[in-house]
């Protein structure tokens, strides 16, 4: 009499952890590298939007903000202040100009 094995073999799991570890060790690299690549098109994003916020205080109070900290809380969070969580925006209210840190 023949006995059905349905379970996987202890060479079929090796085959498909190597498999698995293949990928992983090909992929893990490339996530590292874009990350610089995300963190600065988010900065850009939050830049865009500090200084349509900035415009739209310029054009309700005919002035410029005399910092960011004005805007705070009508127009802006306190968490956009700081691109990437630890520096701040640069702010130039005699133009209006809202830029990344350094």
């Amino acid at each position: 009499m023949l006995k059905k094995n349905d379970a996987f073999t202890l060479i079929e799991m090796l085959i498909v952890l190597m498999i698995i570890s293949v990928l992983v060790i090909l992929i893990i690299p490339n996530l590292g590298k874009r990350s610089k690549e995300v963190n600065h098109k988010g900065c850009d994003a939050l830049i865009s939007v500090v200084q349509a916020q900035v415009d739209t205080y310029h054009a309700e109070k005919n002035r410029y903000p005399s910092s960011l900290n004005t805007m705070i809380p009508e127009y802006l969070n306190e968490e956009q202040k700081t691109c990437n969580g630890n520096k701040e925006l640069v702010y130039d209210r005699e133009s209006g100009k809202v830029r990344a840190p350094n």
